[in-house]
């Protein structure tokens, strides 16, 4: 009877282990940073990410985002840039991440949700709710939503450019459409 039990306790745990299913990010997702400056509003765009998630009978179980640092550009060309890496600190910090701890359902819409989890940015980790629509659309999962941060938060410096004449403010919103494929 004990052999029996252990087999159903296996059997279960191998089962339970398969029910959850794995997605990576679909190379459709896109992440834009938006910010000001003394001058003029600017726009950045995310252009090498990846990621994974697991759900498990339509829950979110597991999140990991990351975001490679050298490729974020603007269309202002390589000077913003090289400005914008050096504040990301690119070299020694190569991704910007974030880590899923846990979602939670917002009752003001049927796919309003908060998730929350750690976003490392420069070196520096902080704990954020971020407010998110996610739904499943066609076998994919979407994550649809914005998060603004303070640079200084992350302490970050915002850059500056023709001897301090043009400083970047130090709010920006990261506006994101992430969609996740069985894969």
């Amino acid at each position: 009877m004990k052999n029996r039990l252990s087999l159903i306790a296996l059997l279960f745990l191998v089962f339970a282990g398969y029910a959850q299913e794995t997605y990576t990010l679909a190379k459709e997702s896109v992440l834009k940073i938006n910010g000001s400056s003394t001058i003029h509003d600017w726009t950045v765009i995310a252009n090498s990410m990846k990621g994974s998630m697991k759900m498990d009978a339509g829950v979110l179980k597991n999140l990991n985002f990351q975001v490679e640092v050298a490729g974020i550009n603007s269309e202002r060309g390589a000077a913003m840039d090289k400005k914008m890496h050096a504040a990301l600190k690119v070299e020694e910090h190569p991704e910007v991440s974030f880590k899923f701890k846990e979602i939670k359902k917002d009752g003001s819409a049927e796919n309003s949700f908060h998730i929350m989890g750690m976003l490392n940015i420069a070196g520096a980790e902080k704990k954020v709710d971020i407010a998110s629509e996610f739904q499943e659309v066609g076998g994919k999962y979407v994550f649809t939503g914005s998060k603004e941060i303070k640079l200084q938060d992350f302490n970050m410096e915002p850059p500056t450019a023709m001897f301090g004449q043009i400083i970047v403010g130090d709010n920006v919103n990261i506006d994101f459409d992430l969609i996740f494929s069985k894969g």
